[in-house]
């Protein structure tokens, strides 16, 4: 079969026309309709396949995307723009969604007061929360206090060790010296063994402490990499150079993005640290400062797919540009660099004074057009989006447009909060409007969607699994302790054995006595005391020396009065 290319000059030479052609050609037919459309039609508006109304065989259905039989209708008169269904309503402050990776397709659903909800695949919102942690969270209520639950991260490995990490904000425990508002914890924890849908919150194990003086530009986000580590991204906190020396130290981790390898096993001693360190680590290494120079990090995006042979990753974040500042910028994440002073990929003005809230790298299915962009917006819902051709060439930023209500049968209602991906990589959006009461339970849910194609796509149906318990022997025999995410049991304070079920005295019980609870003996007969150091022959001997002399008073005492009788 011939093909011919008509390509209009518009300055270009016919020799890079050409060249185009030539280098086109080999993924020219790989593309779909729109992905030809947009890179290879009309600049001028004109009419470009499928524009043209196909004549179809009587009876003969159209194979517009090859895999996908759908009628035939005129292209031109669908929108380029994108959709939002919306999915759930009567959320309370919701911050992020996020998956637990485990194929059973289920969404988890971060609300600021401290709550964790699950959405199945059914969609339906379980009563039970997954996690609730309100008692220890102190959220702000207030406009731009973003104190509360900030984030949740799976671990990889998450189906077998049931591990996940949270961050949020908490005032119980001011270990801090000096003056502070609150601290930003996170925390490990492991899901129940009995019950898949809840956490067993008496696993919980502190990995990092931060004291913040003010309530704006926390960050707080947690992201697993491709490479298996945890990164937390830590926002300014507004801290200024004389905040810095006042708090005597406090702010050596704020602005930076840390990295902490999780799976170094916890049964070594805490790592010991001064008493003004912002950090408490309950392992014994210390958090990796990856980057810094960060003020107020919106949701950033590690994308999945991306990690080249020195372990580089593709980290982008939106970020404010100052302290006291709306406008924004997008940066890419490199390990070392300091982006107090470097430029960033992409530069966002302040539109009347949202700030940016970040993006997701999208890696679904049902979009090709969207595939391996970054999308992002600010809190008014200015949707764009960054595209780079191939890795040696900048990024390409253009508006994404949105379609009414009319158009898409829904459309955003409220402020944009966050965003998140499900397991197959598609996108969702949160947004809150504000009520007359303090708790309005008006967040809502949308998922984006590509009009161009169905919902569901064939080629991206993923039948759901069912939510499995934990199985290893770890989490069916550690007592007194926690799992480490290799499997490991760690024992807890006075605690020991493969599986923490013997308890330890220290110093040790005498005298065969038997150490049932941490630094509590069990004596045998005849023994007493802390550690079983009394034996009761002691206090019998006593007793006995006693009992004699009081046998010699009273017979004494007999032979006097009888005596007396007698004369």
């Amino acid at each position: 079969m011939n093909y011919s290319f008509n390509f209009r000059s518009e300055g270009g030479s016919c020799t890079e026309q050409r060249q185009l052609t030539r280098a086109a050609g080999a993924e020219l037919f790989q593309a779909d309709v729109d992905e030809f459309c947009q890179y290879y039609g009309r600049s001028d508006g004109g009419l470009c396949f499928p524009d043209f109304q196909p004549q179809l065989p009587h009876g003969q259905n159209s194979n517009y995307l090859g895999d996908e039989r759908i009628e035939a209708i005129n292209r031109k008169q669908k929108h380029s723009c994108y959709c939002v269904q919306e999915i759930l309503t009567g959320l309370q402050q919701p911050t992020s969604v996020v998956h637990c990776g485990d194929g059973s397709q289920r969404l988890f659903i971060l609300e600021k007061e401290g709550f964790v909800r699950i959405l199945t695949p059914h969609m339906e919102l379980l009563q039970e929360p997954f996690l609730d942690i309100h008692k220890l969270v102190q959220a702000g209520i207030k406009g731009g206090d973003e104190r509360g639950l900030l984030s949740l991260a799976f671990h990889p490995n998450y189906k077998k060790n049931g591990k996940l990490y949270v961050s949020y904000t908490t005032n119980q425990d001011r270990w801090a010296t000096g003056p502070h508002d609150h601290i930003l914890r996170v925390v490990e924890y492991t899901v129940s063994r009995k019950n898949p849908n809840q956490v067993d919150t008496r696993t919980t194990r502190v990995l990092i402490e931060v004291a913040e003086l003010h309530r704006k530009h926390l960050g707080g986000q947690l992201v697993f990499g491709p490479d298996g580590l945890l990164h937390i991204f830590l926002g300014d906190g507004m801290i200024t150079l004389d905040d810095m020396e006042e708090m005597d130290g406090l702010s050596d981790f704020t602005g930076s993005v840390l990295r902490v390898d999780v799976d170094i096993e916890c049964c070594s001693s805490p790592y010991v640290i001064p008493k003004n360190n912002p950090y408490f680590n309950s392992t014994n290494q210390p958090p990796e400062i990856f980057a810094h120079g960060l003020h107020d990090p919106g949701r950033c995006a590690v994308d999945k797919f991306h990690m080249d042979t020195n372990g580089t990753l593709l980290i982008l974040c939106t970020d404010s540009t100052g302290r006291n500042t709306t406008t924004g910028r997008v940066l890419q994440i490199i390990k070392g660099r300091d982006y107090e002073n470097e430029a960033s990929i992409f530069d966002l003005g302040s539109i009347n004074g949202a700030v940016p809230v970040g993006g997701v790298i999208y890696r679904g299915c049902q979009s090709r057009r969207l595939y391996g962009s970054y999308v992002f917006t600010d809190k008014s819902g200015n949707f764009r989006v960054l595209q780079r051709p191939a890795e040696d060439r900048p990024w390409q930023e253009r508006p994404l447009c949105l379609g009414s209500s009319a158009s898409c049968g829904s459309s955003l209602v409220g402020h944009i909060l966050g965003f998140g991906e499900d397991e197959l990589g598609e996108v969702y959006i949160l947004t809150w409007q504000k009520g007359l009461a303090v708790q309005s339970y008006s967040g809502r849910l949308y998922k984006l969607l590509d009009p161009k194609r169905p919902q569901v796509p064939k080629e991206c149906r993923r039948p759901a699994e069912a939510p499995e318990m934990l199985s290893s022997s770890c989490s069916r025999e550690c007592r007194n302790g926690h799992c480490s995410p290799t499997g490991l049991c760690c024992c807890h304070s006075g605690w020991e054995g493969p599986f923490c079920t013997r308890a330890k005295c220290d110093p040790a019980c005498r005298n065969a006595g038997v150490c049932t609870e941490p630094n509590k003996c069990l004596c045998k007969e005849g023994f007493s005391g802390s550690q079983c150091e009394k034996g009761e022959w002691d206090v019998q001997t006593d007793r006995d020396k006693d009992g004699l002399l009081d046998h010699i008073i009273d017979m004494t005492s007999y032979l006097l009065d009888l005596t007396s009788y007698i004369v």
